[in-house]
């Protein structure tokens, strides 16, 4: 049994001060609900993304979804949590449901509120997505991670800083059509590629430019089984679907190869009947743009060592072989982390539909791709959509 989208919203990401966790779950809960055309009542079940990790006081969420409406009451509601790949963990949860008949309509929420922490505090908190016992007191947190990571890819195969900044530009471009993103700004090559006061190094060959942002934000969608979905006003398939966890210990893998991505896209690829060369985009997770350098190789684009091709040839920007990131990605959408794999389905979704923003839209979009991860590399979500025929 497959799985469709049939509902979704989605929150502008930023800094809220007048936002809670509360609000913004109750916000996009009630939209999604709405978009589908259907009644609260109608849930079957309710699963939550938030990562929370200090965040948030408020650490026992997944009850929160219920202040939606009354109707929700006594609804099975769990949250989950897989690091920065929670959202696509909650929407996997979701399609489980549906495909085991436990649920005939589940409703995923995403959420984080990141912004009303102490900057001392935000690094900690993000670290607790890394072994501890070894990545515990690296210097500048989360971004010293990916610092040290590329730093070892420069060594191996080179200065990568022109790439990086290519990746940081396209980014940031695409997020100019995104009403949704974050920064919609439009930095240009020179601005990302050179060191200076307003772009300044953060860890190792990484400056600001190389690094998500920290953000508030929710999605939600609604998932129901493809017969059902033949009713309702629109739906999205989930055609293929993948998750592969690796060891969470750097020191335990070759932390160049993302052999968790790799074998997560195989996986789905293969369920889905298709080749990367099928995808008409991908949605993928750049934290830092060494990491979409690195994700392109691992989902097949590129070679080993040669993931530079693909920027600086062109097949990644959005009139490319394989557009990746439309929306701007985390880079320029922000990366509310609860919210982030929900917000890449949703967009998907509304890409396939040919419902994404002027400008945003991939003309003639067919079949999406998503890439959610946990961690360095560690919770590996792959997603296939497609529109429902």
């Amino acid at each position: 049994m497959t799985a469709s989208i049939v509902g979704w919203a989605h929150m502008p990401f930023g800094k809220f001060d007048a936002e809670t966790v509360e609000s913004m779950i109750v916000r996009v809960a009630n939209e999604a609900i709405a978009d589908a055309g259907i009644a609260p009542g109608d849930v079957d079940e309710i699963v939550l993304g938030h990562f929370n990790a200090g965040f948030s006081p408020q650490d026992f969420t997944a009850s929160l979804v219920l202040q939606a409406d009354p109707a929700l009451r006594f609804k099975p509601a769990t949250r989950v949590e897989n690091a920065c790949a929670t959202g696509s963990a909650a929407v996997h949860q979701g399609i489980r449901a549906i495909e085991s008949g436990a649920a005939k309509v589940v409703l995923v929420v995403g959420v984080e509120q990141m912004t009303r922490t102490p900057g001392p505090e935000i690094g900690k908190n993000l670290l607790r997505a890394s072994y501890l016992p070894e990545d515990g007191e690296t210097p500048a947190g989360f971004a010293g991670v990916f610092g040290i990571i590329a730093q070892k890819y420069f060594q191996k195969y080179g200065d990568q800083s022109d790439a990086l900044a290519m990746i940081a530009a396209k980014n940031h471009h695409n997020g100019v059509a995104n009403p949704y993103a974050q920064m919609r700004k439009d930095f240009g090559f020179e601005f990302c590629r050179a060191e200076g006061e307003k772009n300044p190094f953060v860890a190792g060959p990484l400056k600001r430019t190389d690094c998500s942002l920290v953000s508030d934000g929710a999605a939600a969608l609604v998932l129901t089984s493809a017969e059902n979905a033949k009713a309702m006003g629109k739906a999205v398939n989930i055609r293929a679907r993948a998750h592969a966890q690796d060891f969470l210990p750097m020191s335990k893998r070759d932390i160049l190869q993302f052999e968790g991505c790799t074998v997560a896209w195989q996986r789905a690829l293969e369920q889905a009947g298709v080749t990367l060369n099928d995808l008409s985009f991908v949605e993928t997770h750049d934290c830092f743009t060494i990491a979409e350098l690195i994700e392109y190789e691992a989902m097949g684009l590129t070679p080993k060592g040669q993931g530079a091709r693909a920027i600086k040839e062109g097949w990644t920007q959005k009139d490319g072989k394989l557009p990746i990131n439309p929306s701007g990605g985390l880079k320029a959408k922000g990366h509310p982390i609860g919210a982030t794999g929900v917000s890449m389905h949703v967009l998907s979704a509304m890409q396939l539909l040919g419902q994404a923003p002027e400008g945003m839209q991939i003309k003639d979009a067919k079949l999406a791709g998503i890439f959610n991860m946990g961690g360095a590399a560690v919770a590996n979500y792959v997603s296939v959509l497609e529109p429902a025929k």
